[in-house]
């Protein structure tokens, strides 16, 4: 038996609890992982709360990430004792995710954890850490580098953002951080922006080409604030677009990238090949403060993460979670 955060959808209605289960009820794979830490991500607060379609089968086990010791394998690359992470492959949408004690899952969703990196760190990195990482060589295959102007990150309270400034201002970018908690300023000074800037700066309807500013940007937004970032970047920047939580329209035009050659790099951090995915976490095992990544990550035991995704949904909480499913 194990426990697990499972979400159920009946007659009765749609809910989330904390249940007991027995191991033969794990979905198909082959590797099952003891898992240590997962993540409580704006996609999980989404399926425990019910918020947004983010489950396609019921019930579901959520936990878009894990990390986690393997227990069993049949899998090639992974014998028992072998550390592991896992990120996407639509773990927790439709496959049993990580936030539970254990997970049975195909061994070629997961990499190895990185030398250096706890379970612990992995999970306060995370889904949004990895896509800020993404981001970042997105823009390096663009071919932007720290000369050529400032580099602007949205939603920069949030993990992705807070995780792109970081990295972005360890590879020398000067970082403009855009957030509506203006009162968290000095936090993401410390993490390495430069300058931080209130997000209605960006989020209402604006002109089609604006004031170049941007060299390039990491955009967790989207929405109207994508446009604008589009509209203010420089002639042949670019901009790396990786979320939606201000909306998942894009009311533009084409004018930033007809006039001004601005590129939009899509950023798809769930169904990555192997090889990018270990490439993106050996740098951030390299590039974070992994002292600092320790002490600033919050942790929660599975049932208080019921809770947090109504927190994290209503801007309550700062960053990244940690959960330790075993508490």
């Amino acid at each position: 038996m194990f426990r697990a955060i499972v979400i159920e959808k009946d007659a009765e209605g749609y809910r989330a609890g904390v249940q007991h289960i027995d191991d033969n009820r794990l979905p198909d794979g082959d590797v099952t992982v003891g898992v240590e830490y997962s993540t409580l991500n704006y996609k999980d607060g989404l399926a425990i709360t019910g918020k947004g379609p983010v489950v396609r089968r019921f019930p579901m086990v959520p936990g878009i990430d894990l990390a986690g010791t393997v227990v069993s394998s049949s899998h090639p690359d992974f014998g028992a004792g072998s550390k592991v992470l896992l990120n996407g492959w639509g773990v927790g949408e439709d496959h049993w995710g990580g936030l539970a004690q254990r997970a049975r899952l195909r061994g070629d969703w997961l990499i190895p954890l990185p030398i250096g990196l706890s379970t612990r760190q992995a999970m306060a990195v995370g889904t949004a850490g990895y896509t800020a990482m993404l981001c970042v060589m997105a823009l390096e295959r663009h071919g932007v580098k720290p000369g050529d102007g400032e580099v602007l990150v949205t939603g920069a309270n949030g993990g992705v953002g807070s995780i792109a400034i970081s990295v972005l201002a360890r590879l020398g970018f000067r970082v403009v951080a855009s957030t509506g908690r203006t009162q968290e300023a000095e936090h993401l000074r410390a993490l390495g922006a430069a300058e931080v800037i209130d997000r209605r700066t960006l989020a209402e309807a604006g002109k089609p080409l604006q004031k170049e500013r941007w060299a390039a940007a990491v955009d967790s937004v989207g929405s109207q604030t994508l446009v604008n970032v589009c509209a203010s970047t420089r002639a042949d920047g670019a901009v790396a677009a990786c979320g939606m939580a201000q909306g998942l329209d894009f009311p533009s035009s084409v004018a930033p990238f007809i006039l001004r050659g601005v590129s939009l790099l899509g950023v798809n951090s769930v169904t990555r090949p192997r090889d990018e995915r270990v490439a993106a976490w050996g740098r951030l095992s390299r590039l974070l403060d992994l002292t600092e990544i320790d002490a600033s990550t919050p942790q929660m035991g599975l049932e208080a993460t019921i809770g947090g995704a109504r927190d994290l949904l209503e801007g309550k909480i700062r960053g990244r979670v940690v959960v330790d499913v075993n508490s």
